[in-house]
């Protein structure tokens, strides 16, 4: 396997394809589930390898199943609705996608019908921000806010949000757009634990929590550096990659590919190329696909599901890694 060569990923490009209905959702395996963040993610893969037709597909779809206020729900599956929750960051998460599509094919006509669609995503988004800065994570089925807030969706947030606001610059509209809201959103994420994982459990133990803020760009420079290295033991195991609970002995390719882009943004190279090495021995050997992750303990694959958005993970690693084009620092 050529590590450094795009063509060595265009597999993975045909495998996201398959997973593609014909409205253009993606979903996490050909036939299964559809979520919108996901989604996205996988349209992402498909920006690096230059599948732009199958790219501006998945995003009519995201136009055209829109909901009146701006948001999309949970789950969908074969073109039915299965989980009514209408969660922050997957609706967020169009932004990012756009401005990654739009940085490796310069196509503005894209993002000009895309716009809409964007800036009604923002202003449900930006209902549930709080006087706090942080971002309530749904609203649920009876369309009421759950009064709760995710660190790990709050950083996917930002980084949306940052995009939406590139694309709004881009496009000639509003300069610094949602710049009092990145604001209270990153004082929020550096600033006010207290205000995430007020009534469940602290999520602390998943890996998400820990690089999340230095992928997403609120956390930067020596405090980066020091949050990544004061839990790299707690979650990174050697010669497998990197855990997604703390407690758990499962490594996970999605979360080790997002680790190596968090490492990449912090100039830790070597480290980041030590963690993808490991992500590629959870490919299958027949296929090449990518399991979910692995049970170490057990020596099992676990789940058996070989998602279209760990691919995606897998490429957007590799592209950061190996500069295959021109949004290869998007991170």
């Amino acid at each position: 396997m050529i590590k450094g060569s795009i063509e060595t990923y265009g597999y993975l490009g045909e495998y996201i394809i398959s997973c593609q209905e014909k409205n253009g959702a993606i979903a996490w395996e050909p036939s299964s589930k559809i979520d919108p963040w996901d989604h996205v993610e996988s349209a992402m893969g498909l920006d690096v390898l230059g599948f732009e037709d199958s790219s501006k597909k998945a995003y009519r779809w995201l136009i055209d199943s829109q909901e009146n206020d701006g948001s999309w729900f949970s789950e969908y599956k074969k073109e039915k609705v299965t989980n009514f929750r209408k969660e922050t960051n997957f609706t967020a998460y169009i932004a990012t996608g756009a401005w990654h599509h739009y940085l490796n094919f310069e196509n503005k006509k894209f993002l000009q019908d895309l716009w809409p669609s964007i800036e009604k995503a923002m202003n449900f988004v930006l209902e549930g921000q709080t006087k706090d800065g942080d971002i309530l994570w749904a609203k649920d089925k009876s369309d009421e806010w759950m009064d709760d807030s995710l660190l790990t969706g709050c950083s996917s947030i930002y980084k949306s949000l940052v995009c939406a606001q590139n694309i709004s610059d881009e496009l000639g509209l509003k300069k610094d757009a949602y710049k009092e809201e990145i604001i209270k959103i990153s004082e929020a994420i550096k600033n006010k634990p207290e205000r995430f994982d007020r009534s469940w459990e602290s999520k602390s133990r998943y890996s998400m929590d820990w690089y999340y803020p230095v992928l997403c760009g609120v956390i930067v420079g020596e405090e980066a550096q020091k949050r990544i290295n004061e839990s790299w033991n707690k979650f990174v195991v050697k010669d497998l990659g990197c855990k997604c609970v703390e407690e758990e002995p499962w490594v996970t390719a999605a979360e080790s590919c997002e680790l190596v882009l968090a490492l990449n943004k912090i100039l830790e190279k070597e480290k980041a190329e030590t963690v993808f090495n490991n992500v590629l021995n959870l490919a299958d050997p027949k296929s090449n696909l990518f399991w979910t992750g692995y049970v170490f303990k057990d020596k099992k694959y676990w789940p058996i599901e070989k998602p279209s958005w760990t691919a995606a993970a897998v490429i957007l690693a590799a592209n950061s890694l190996y500069k295959f084009t021109k949004a290869s620092d998007f991170f």
